[in-house]
């Protein structure tokens, strides 16, 4: 902010004012989120990296980025993928703080407008989008998730 480089409140006008008006925003957004995903990749891959399968992949003298790329990484996909659509949808959420705090118009600085004038139907409308991209999420993520790991996909036909 003392350095000037992008603006702090408003929306801009234009395309690319528009664009120069919205980095700060959107990294207040994406950092606590980059956070806690970084945080379940480093978890999950971990895990991965422990099985049986990677060390006689390593043994055999698969080159180490083949291993991760093949073995780890597509294994550990299912609980980032999961936890990056969830944190998606609760991105809808958090935009009304980051809007409010920096002064920009959108569904987040309504939602905050609509309860401070108590009008309810809008409140409701806008939770009722968050919970329908909830849902939408979520299943996308149901309907992805067997093409990432196939064993979710044999374990639901065996029953």
């Amino acid at each position: 902010m003392k350095l000037g480089w992008f603006p702090t409140i408003g929306n801009g006008t234009g395309v690319l004012d528009r664009l120069h008006h919205v980095v700060l925003p959107a990294i207040a957004l994406s950092v606590t989120f980059m956070a806690m995903v970084t945080r379940v990749t480093r978890s999950s891959m971990l895990e991965e990296l422990g099985r049986e399968h990677v060390e006689v992949a390593v043994s055999r003298g698969t080159p180490r980025w083949t291993v991760i790329r093949r073995h780890v990484l597509r294994n550990a996909l299912g609980p980032i993928v999961t936890v990056s659509a969830l944190l998606v949808s609760g991105m809808l959420v958090s935009t009304s703080i980051v809007e409010t705090a920096f002064g920009m118009s959108g569904v987040g600085s309504l939602l905050v407008t609509s309860v401070n004038q108590m009008d309810f139907q809008v409140v409701q409308a806008i939770v009722l989008l968050v919970v329908a991209a909830f849902v939408v999420v979520n299943f996308l993520v149901d309907l992805v998730h067997p093409l990432i790991d196939p064993r979710v996909a044999a374990a639901g036909s065996a029953r």
